[in-house]
């Protein structure tokens, strides 16, 4: 798609048959890429739990809040910023927009440059902080050793990829998380199942499929771009008082996932032990998987809304929120369908069904599976809010599903309700952030939509 037929989509957004195939656009893509990347971490999982054991899973599941904070790192800088590209194309500032482009993308190597390090120096503290016991505490420090040093890749990766979105070619984005997920799943294949090199065989894959969407990345801001284009530029660190609010929303959405997952395998370790954690590998896989098509969606929708919004098209980015809530909602019915009813099936793919976790894990996932019901609205909600620059509203939701709804149903649901119920605490912090973004959704809507005008 050429850069001219990029603004003629985009200028066609009052038509809502228009603004439907732009939805489908922009989302599909983004869906798929975020597909492709919970696929390829639930393969690597199998392979790990094939080649090595369920203590190796384990110690994986431990690492994962690791490889979270990369990506929602890479995130953070990422998401606040394409907002404001976003808005700043709208109004025909090209230029600008490049030149906010390119110093981001350098803050985002010197971010990864400093991750790397101060793990690397770190490293056994990381391993015990992130849970690691006696059984699996070289697993961990072996893994995160290894991946540590990927950090650049990472956050780099999944910071080209939300503004490959916002430069007009989604497309892309799938393209080049597919092209890391089957990397990651070949060379699992390569160096855990026929080299034997175990845990840390699954870290250099996921590293070295991270290096590969980088390069496809670059490969096309160098050459291909439509509209971001590499600039000379000023350094301008002040932006950032305006796009780190923004993006932290979706920051911590992203990192949401890592932080239940941190805060899930202490618990569990305290209440039910290593073979408590090998079941919330499994659950942990299945929730990633269905948030990261939520997420797709949010992302989707979220650069149009932006550049929307920055056009004073109430009507056409309030037309592509409800058009996101509803494909939530499909996904949201889904997931828990799937959680319910094909539990057995799933868990199979990582436990052996005569093993005495089994059923347990079952268990598990169907309980866990009722908060997708309420997720798509918060995640979302959450996005759309960013789109149009009202972080005021998008922080406090996606800090209550990332941080505190979570911790407070993680340490209150099994004091109430008994240790084998912690499985609700997912769907509990789901159901109390719904409430909230309810609130604020409700506020907006009352007074009439976001003020007109752009950042």
């Amino acid at each position: 798609m050429t850069r001219k037929e990029f603004l003629r989509i985009m200028n066609t957004g009052k038509n809502k048959r228009e603004l439907l195939k732009q939805f489908f656009h922009f989302t599909i893509p983004s869906i798929l890429s975020m597909l492709a990347f919970s696929l390829y971490t639930m393969v690597d999982g199998m392979f790990v739990a094939k080649g090595v054991g369920e203590k190796a899973l384990a110690a994986v599941n431990l690492s994962s809040p690791y490889n979270a904070a990369m990506f929602a790192c890479g995130l953070l800088i990422a998401v606040g910023m394409a907002t404001i590209i976003a808005i700043r194309l709208g109004k025909g500032e090209e230029d600008t927009a490049g030149q906010l482009f390119t110093q981001n993308l350098l803050v985002s190597s010197g971010a990864a440059l400093a991750i790397s390090i101060l793990t690397l120096f770190n490293l056994e503290s990381v391993a015990v902080f992130l849970g690691a016991t006696q059984d699996t505490f070289l697993y961990v420090k072996e893994y995160v050793g290894i991946i540590a040093p990927f950090a650049i890749f990472f956050i780099c990766a999944y910071n080209m990829e939300v503004l490959v979105k916002t430069d007009g070619t989604p497309q892309l984005a799938a393209i080049g998380v597919t092209a890391a997920g089957v990397t990651n799943v070949v060379l699992d294949w390569l160096f855990v199942m026929k080299l034997g090199w175990g845990v840390k065989g699954a870290a250099f894959a996921t590293g070295l499929s991270q290096a590969v969407s980088t390069c496809m990345y670059l490969l096309y801001f160098f050459r291909y771009s439509k509209c971001l284009r590499f600039r000379k530029f000023k350094w301008d660190l002040g932006i950032y008082r305006y796009s780190l609010p923004l993006g932290l929303a979706d920051g911590i959405t992203e990192f949401s996932n890592g932080i239940v997952l941190f805060l899930f395998n202490q618990t569990i370790l305290r209440l039910l032990g290593e073979d408590g954690v090998v079941s919330y590998t499994v659950v942990g896989y299945v929730n990633t998987f269905v948030l990261m098509m939520m997420s797709g969606t949010a992302q989707g929708i979220q650069p149009v809304c932006s550049f929307y919004y920055g056009r004073n098209e109430r009507g056409s980015y309030e037309f592509l929120l409800k058009m996101g809530l509803g494909m939530a909602l499909i996904l949201g019915v889904g997931g828990w369908l799937s959680g319910t009813l094909t539990g057995k099936m799933i868990v199979s793919l990582f436990i052996h069904p005569e093993s005495s976790l089994f059923a347990p894990s079952v268990k598990a996932l169907g309980k866990y599976s009722w908060g997708f019901l309420f997720m798509g609205f918060n995640v979302v909600s959450a996005a759309f809010f960013t789109s149009i620059a009202k972080a005021a509203w998008a922080f406090p939701v996606s800090l209550g599903r990332g941080l505190i709804f979570p911790a407070l149903s993680v340490v209150l649901l099994p004091v109430w309700l008994g240790a084998d119920e912690i499985w609700y605490a997912g769907p509990a912090a789901e159901g109390l952030c719904f409430i909230l973004t309810g609130i604020f959704m409700a506020i907006y809507l009352k007074s009439g939509g976001a003020p007109e005008g752009g950042t």
